[in-house]
């Protein structure tokens, strides 16, 4: 069983990898295409909101229930990462490029989610520090395109997206070659729409999912906007000598650790009460971000970009634990997709909303927004602790 969590967790990164490859070359791919810095979150946004087309379709057709989750799994790597390889084109338009990656999200509905139900169906018991594992890998995966982007300063731009592409085929072959399905797996019948909606009527389930997306409504924001919060600090207290895409990768591979972490704290102090802990700290995050975003000492800038990605991400595997228990067994695969997908239209909304108010006198006050999220979600937590 250990070997399979290895391999999920491996391929669950491996696959991810291509989610910020985009971002990761992001000033390149502005000066190639002539367009503005706000390209950044139109970009961010087509891939989130092809995740979310591609997590409807999946739960729409109960495509992890009624086929092979491994094979589900194969398959959307593959077709992710030839659309991936569509940043590379020679005659890219800016049109194009939100099309590949609005493509490339779509068949990440096929990896994220369907590597989560994977997992289910191989843990009933410490799921949760399974899933501390499974998502950690989404973050370093999330992350290493920017690693990758450091090393390869002195290389063409497109090795990035070559990288990551191939990264995917080899993360979903490892995946349907070594993991069968799960033997806890209960295959699903036919879709039916009301089915989906009539497991919500679950108190337990909904609260989950309502934590979980007041934690979407930070998440991605954040993420999206580290590199930007990095350049512009360096650029108001001392020359950009600093690598910053190493820099961003440190910030948020560092949430690989606190899923981990909070995957193993959570059998200690209990799945939903660590939840709420997790989410009242990075809530509190961004009420104080705008007091550290402009101290003078590089220190404690620092010091707290990390506390803050390490908090951001720490309650993720916790709420998908609670959502994984609290839906019906034979259609936990198309529960999960579905709560994913409003998810992530959440952090659409949030990303265009910090990026359309956002210039240079409110720079350091705008991310106290992010903050609603973990309010509304401590709020439909308020319900009796697990």
């Amino acid at each position: 069983m250990k070997k399979v969590l290895f391999i999920i967790v491996l391929s669950q990164f491996l696959c991810t990898s291509l989610w910020f490859a985009g971002n990761a070359i992001l000033p390149e791919l502005i000066q190639k295409l002539g367009v503005s810095n706000n390209f950044l979150a139109h970009s961010t946004s087509a891939i989130q909101l092809g995740f979310i087309l591609g997590t409807l379709f999946y739960a729409l057709f109960s495509i992890a229930d009624r086929y092979s989750p491994s094979l589900v799994f194969f398959i959307s790597a593959l077709l992710a990462g030839f659309f991936n390889l569509g940043v590379n084109l020679p005659e890219l338009t800016p049109t194009l490029l939100l099309m590949v990656r609005f493509l490339t999200g779509f068949f990440l509905a096929g990896i994220y989610p369907i590597g989560i139900k994977i997992a289910a169906d191989y843990y009933q018991q410490g799921l949760g520090k399974s899933l501390g594992y499974l998502v950690g890998a989404l973050v370093l995966g999330t992350a290493f395109p920017h690693f990758i982007k450091s090393f390869t300063l002195n290389l063409p731009w497109q090795y990035v997206t070559y990288a990551t592409s191939l990264f995917s085929v080899i993360g979903g072959l490892l995946l349907f070659v070594l993991v069968p399905d799960g033997p806890y797996r209960t295959a699903g019948k036919s879709f039916r729409m009301m089915a989906v909606f009539d497991a919500f009527k679950n108190k337990e389930l909904t609260s989950a999912a309502v934590g979980y997306f007041g934690h979407m409504w930070e998440l991605y924001a954040f993420w999206t906007f580290v590199p930007l919060m990095i350049q512009n600090y360096y650029r108001h207290h001392q020359p950009l000598e600093t690598n910053s895409s190493l820099l961003s990768f440190y910030v948020i591979a560092i949430g690989s650790l606190a899923c981990v972490f909070s995957g193993y704290l959570s059998k200690v102090v209990g799945t939903k009460k660590l939840s709420k802990i997790i989410l009242f700290l990075s809530g509190f995050c961004c009420l104080i971000s705008p007091l550290f975003l402009q101290v003078n000492s590089e220190a404690w800038f620092l010091a707290f970009l990390f506390f803050w990605s390490f908090v951001v991400i720490a309650d993720s595997p916790l709420f998908s634990t609670l959502i994984a228990q609290k839906a019906p067994q034979n259609m936990k695969g198309s529960v999960i997709t579905m709560v994913n997908c409003i998810g992530f239209f959440i952090t659409i909304v949030s990303i265009q909303l910090i990026s359309y108010f956002m210039d240079d006198s409110n720079e350091l006050y705008l991310f106290t927004i992010l903050a609603i999220g973990p309010v509304i979600g401590l709020y439909f937590l308020k319900t009796k602790d697990n």
